[in-house]
């Protein structure tokens, strides 16, 4: 296992070739960066559904309380830094742009940029590991969106290849396997070898979570859980090789946002712990598998609200790092895009991947986590766009 998480180097170090890519696009949600900007953002990212804007205000509350700034768009500023130092380290010239979904810098006019650049064949990292819906498919509907909107202007069109889903790729599990490990090693001595884990993603509702991934793996969870589920074993897995101790995990779900009525993915972090607490544990690491960097629902739901609650029952918590900038990731990142572009080519390429399920698709196939109501989404086999 240990040697598996430390074997990132690139499919040929010596001679990275990304062709035919001519670029890479860092593809993200987006976040209020001011207090003017909260109910904007918000209503960009609720479009469609007729919510009010004074509902609007008060579920930005939790911006409000961070003076109206998410942390994502400097977490994916860093990430795209990171992205481009790594690529230069190993003479990899492929240039690196970043568009968001609800925020500026906006996915339609980063496309735009790319296509007046010259860009014509575009690799895309989503900062989404998993399958789902609003994590794969609502991307490449976004991605759809841009591509229309770009041929109305009479602009040539860019083939965008959104790249596989990573969450069991080594350069997003060995931080995350760290990030463990230093969160056990900040616990009191005397409560470390008995602290539980409770590997946390966004819920979803029962429904997309179980049309999640391609048609052969929808059923109870989808391919959403079952992946979540995996990479949580490998994770457990390797803390307990390096530290000895075995410690009891859970998924558990959070950042719940949807009407009561409908069912979504339990337990919510809150109740976990409470359930942790009811059952004598000595402490608990919360760990944000779901997340790919520290943003407002890591910040808020659970650094403060999460923690809150742990305060009050009297149980000491902490919370392991994310992935985000870290090199290895932007290693990953690379082996990502190399991979998908020796595939591209013809030739076979190593897809490296841990646990059970093994490597993700390159072409999310007709019928996988679909949409309530059917939109055109690119990148796929069901893509209008070739």
């Amino acid at each position: 296992m240990a040697e598996q998480l430390d074997t990132l180097e690139p499919l040929d170090n010596a001679r990275p070739d990304a062709a035919p890519y001519d670029a890479l696009l860092l593809l993200s949600f987006g976040g209020p960066e001011g207090p003017d900007d909260v109910v904007p953002f918000l209503e960009n990212v609720t479009r469609g559904r007729g919510i009010p804007k004074e509902r609007l205000k008060e579920v930005g509350q939790h911006y409000f309380l961070f003076g109206g700034v998410s942390p994502i768009n400097d977490q994916n500023r860093a990430l795209l830094g990171a992205l481009r130092a790594d690529f230069a380290a190993v003479g990899l010239d492929l240039p690196v742009y970043w568009g968001n979904r609800n925020w500026a810098p906006y996915l339609t006019d980063t496309l735009r940029e790319m296509v007046l650049d010259g860009r014509r064949r575009v690799a895309v990292l989503a900062t989404s590991a998993y399958a789902s819906y609003s994590g794969c498919r609502q991307y490449r509907e976004n991605l759809a969106d841009a591509l229309a909107a770009l041929e109305a202007e009479g602009l040539p069109l860019p083939r965008v290849d959104k790249l596989r889903h990573y969450y069991n790729h080594p350069g997003f599990i060995g931080p995350m396997v760290d990030g463990v490990l230093a969160a056990l090693a900040d616990l009191p001595e005397e409560l470390r070898a008995g602290a539980r884990l409770a590997f946390t993603t966004h819920s979803i509702p029962d429904a997309a979570a179980d049309a999640s991934g391609p048609l052969w793996e929808h059923g109870e969870g989808g391919a959403y859980v079952k992946q979540h589920l995996d990479a949580a074993r490998v994770i457990a897995e390797a803390v307990r090789e390096e530290t000895g101790a075995e410690h009891p995990w859970r998924l558990v779900y959070q950042s719940r946002s949807g009407a009561p009525h409908i069912p979504w993915l339990e337990p919510d972090i809150c109740d976990h712990l409470e359930e942790l607490h009811g059952a004598g544990a000595p402490a608990v690491v919360m760990v944000p598998i779901g997340f790919v960097s520290d943003h407002m629902e890591v910040l808020y739901d659970l650094d403060t609200e999460a923690t809150a609650k742990a305060a009050e029952l009297g149980l000491p918590v902490r919370r392991s790092a994310t992935v985000g900038a870290e090199p290895r990731f932007a290693a990953a990142v690379r082996d990502l895009v190399l991979e998908r572009a020796a595939t591209e080519r013809g030739t076979v390429a190593e897809r490296c991947a841990l646990g059970a399920l093994g490597p993700s698709h390159d072409l999310c196939p007709i019928g996988c986590c679909p949409a309530r109501t059917e939109r055109p989404a690119a990148a796929g086999a069901d893509s209008p766009y070739a």
